[in-house]
């Protein structure tokens, strides 16, 4: 599916100059909104829609009345608390001066929390195989100024416009601490409305052999899943299994011990 760029329904001068950043940044047609609604761009172009307002990029997936945009997200509570004690950072080991992939950005939720962990000693990746939402999120990570908490920790973040096999394909054996995975859950939850504008163009692969072969040799400490309670890939691919009472997923982990990498 095709994406275009136009403006805000009455853009200014800035956002004009924006919507051409973006268009010649994506290699994407740039086209006047001419204060067409939504609805009316989507039939007209017949194309995904990526609206550059003042504040925030949004993209409409063709016929979703619902845009995607950068926000933090869960982070924003989450590293509020001990840091220690996030589920995440628990289950992982993650400590600060180390390096962390998410395999699945999505919103960069838990890369957040991870950077916020690492600190500036440590690096945070995150792959979005979707070019236009890795764009968005990636623009997000750098000018978001509603939390000054993570500022920081957002700008850290390498977004990697990739699914996570080909990057993880390029990587060194045991040259990243934690690797971390948490693909498009097979049943949906209901609760999780973030995700909505994205059932369509977000890579909602599972896990394959592949994947995994490729994180067991990268993965320098620790390797996470998250995945719903009732998924069956942490008994098949050996996670061992963190039970969280009364929520719909679970974290899984796999402790790997380089001394037994070839």
């Amino acid at each position: 599916m095709k994406t275009v760029v136009t403006t805000a329904y009455r853009p200014t001068s800035q956002i004009f100059e924006q919507a051409g950043r973006v268009s010649a940044d994506l290699s994407l047609n740039q086209i006047p909104r001419n204060k067409r609604s939504i609805e009316r761009l989507h039939m007209d172009e017949i194309a995904d829609l990526l609206i550059c307002l003042k504040e925030r990029l949004e993209f409409y997936p063709l016929g979703k009345n619902e845009p995607f945009f950068f926000h933090p997200n869960s982070a924003a509570f989450r590293t509020k608390r001990p840091l220690g004690q996030d589920p995440l950072i628990e289950v992982s080991g993650l400590q600060p001066g180390d390096s962390f992939l998410d395999c699945t950005l999505g919103l960069a939720s838990d890369s957040i929390v991870a950077s916020q962990r690492v600190g500036e000693q440590g690096k945070v990746f995150g792959c979005e195989s979707h070019p236009v939402l890795a764009y968005v999120v990636g623009q997000g990570l750098q000018q978001y100024g509603g939390m000054p908490h993570l500022e920081e920790a957002m700008k850290r973040i390498q977004v990697i416009s990739s699914d996570a096999v080909s990057f993880l394909e390029k990587l060194e054996t045991n040259s990243i601490d934690v690797i971390y995975m948490d693909p498009m859950f097979t049943e949906e939850i209901t609760e999780a409305s973030n995700f909505t504008p994205l059932r369509g163009p977000a890579d909602q692969g599972q896990l394959t052999d592949q994947w995994m072969a490729e994180a067991e040799r990268v993965a320098r400490k620790s390797i996470v899943l998250k995945a719903h309670f009732r998924s069956a890939d942490f008994e098949r691919y050996g996670f061992t299994r963190r039970v969280r009472p009364n929520t719909k997923f679970h974290y899984g982990v796999i402790s790997c011990h380089t001394t037994n990498k070839q």
